[in-house]
């Protein structure tokens, strides 16, 4: 039997519990933040719509990204921020090795 573990989540200030296999945690959690972030820039962007139009836009979009990317939007994301780290470090490195 597999194991799942419990996660709360926090999507458009509404909680949920949700039962997942250990290693989809991370993914998860980047998931909802990527929800949440467009959410709130929704917000800015069409001020005075009620929040079921927030999170229609944002399901749109990412069903768009997904259809057009060949990389899910997920997965996109964390090759970015691992480039940026990766670029981090070497000029860190670069930085030493001029002194």
């Amino acid at each position: 039997m597999e194991t799942l573990i419990t996660v709360n989540v926090i999507i458009a200030d509404r909680n949920y519990r949700i039962k997942i296999k250990p290693e989809d945690e991370a993914v998860l959690r980047k998931t909802v933040k990527i929800i949440n972030d467009k959410i709130k820039e929704y917000k800015q962007v069409f001020a005075g719509k009620d929040m079921q139009d927030y999170i229609a836009m944002v399901l749109l979009w990412l069903a768009t990204e997904q259809t057009k990317s060949p990389l899910p939007v997920a997965e996109e994301q964390t090759i970015t921020q691992s480039l940026q780290q990766l670029e981090t470090l070497v000029d860190g490195f670069l930085n030493q090795t001029q002194s």
